[in-house]
């Protein structure tokens, strides 16, 4: 059975600090990438696969469905993910599907793809109320340690900070 090492929101997908940084720290063999955007452009999708060949990791590009589907028939087989989406209710949709998630870093949502109402909660990160409350029911109904970091060596701040924008 395979294994999600780290699970991040990233809305650059695949990018030096995930293939280097993380990828390392880690102990990943394999990057799930997960955006029915991505999976449906072969062109993006041919360059995300490519940046695998470098690296020796296995690159996979999927679907929400598909990621479901690949969970439930084939639990990731044996590989060690960083598994990566754009967003928060992707994992949400994830995890409601069960696939195992036991943190979840938002490392990356630039402000420019939210509504005036997002508030940021590290410089690399900005959030509306709604995928913060998505964020507390993965928390609370999924027992998932949720955190913001943008990459290893900076520091976390745990979703309780967040929390506080919003009140």
């Amino acid at each position: 059975m395979g294994k999600v090492i780290i699970a991040r929101v990233d809305d650059r997908l695949i990018h030096g600090q995930v293939m280097t940084e993380m990828s390392k720290a880690s102990g990943a063999n394999a990057i799930f990438v997960v955006d029915n955007s991505t999976a449906n452009d072969p062109f993006m999708k041919q360059i995300f696969l490519s940046s695998g060949t470098r690296t020796g990791l296995k690159i996979k590009i999927f679907s929400e469905t598909q990621a479901i589907t690949y969970w439930k028939e084939k639990q990731f087989e044996n590989y060690n993910v960083i598994l990566l989406a754009k967003t928060i209710q992707t994992f949400y949709k994830l995890t409601e599907a069960g696939i195992e998630i036991n943190n979840l870093n938002i490392g990356n949502i630039g402000k420019l793809n939210h509504e005036e109402n997002s508030k940021d909660v590290i410089t690399t990160v900005s959030i509306t109320k709604e995928e913060l409350d998505l964020l507390d029911k993965l928390r609370d109904q999924y027992n998932i340690k949720v955190y913001f970091q943008t990459i290893p060596s900076s520091s976390i701040v745990k979703l309780d900070e967040a929390d506080k924008l919003f009140k």
